[in-house]
């Protein structure tokens, strides 16, 4: 029972999420219907949490003395690319979705809340498409698993 509750909190980790995560569990081998379902279930969960915190925090951070500049120059660029984005609603929510299924460094769900903060995204709008990505990068990330396992003899 520790091990998929381990699963589960890494998933929530930044950096690591579910990339990590996936990985681990099928090496673990737990079948993958179930390392998914908890590794997906434990990158999703924050993420209405995330989007409305991450801008407090950056406005917060714009602030500080000395290093506000640095913040408040990411609350501008996020501000000129939604006066330039009104009318590509539709395509925003898709590269939204396309950035956190692909399963690179930097990419997942956190730096999408990120993302979805700067282009002043209500969480209803933003959640969907960080969801379906979470999910999409988890698939992909299990099918890799498999088979860098399978081809070093572990699976």
């Amino acid at each position: 029972m520790i091990k998929p509750l381990f699963l589960f909190f890494l998933s929530m980790v930044p950096i690591i999420e579910l990339r990590g995560a996936v990985p681990i569990g099928i090496g673990w081998g737990y079948p993958f219907w179930m390392v998914f379902l908890i590794c997906v279930i434990g990158n999703i969960l924050p993420v209405p949490i995330l989007i409305p915190f991450a801008g407090k925090v950056l406005h917060w951070c714009a602030g500080w003395p000395k290093v506000g500049f640095i913040f408040q120059k990411i609350i501008d660029i996020g501000n000129r690319k939604v006066a330039k984005a009104r009318s590509t609603h539709h395509a925003i929510l898709f590269a939204l979705y396309l950035f956190v299924a692909i399963p690179a460094p930097g990419t997942g769900a956190w730096t999408g809340c990120l993302i979805a903060t700067l282009l002043q995204m209500k969480v209803k709008d933003a959640f969907l498409p960080i969801a379906a990505g979470v999910a999409t990068a988890g698939i992909i990330m299990g099918v890799a698993s498999y088979g860098l396992f399978g081809l070093v003899g572990l699976m």
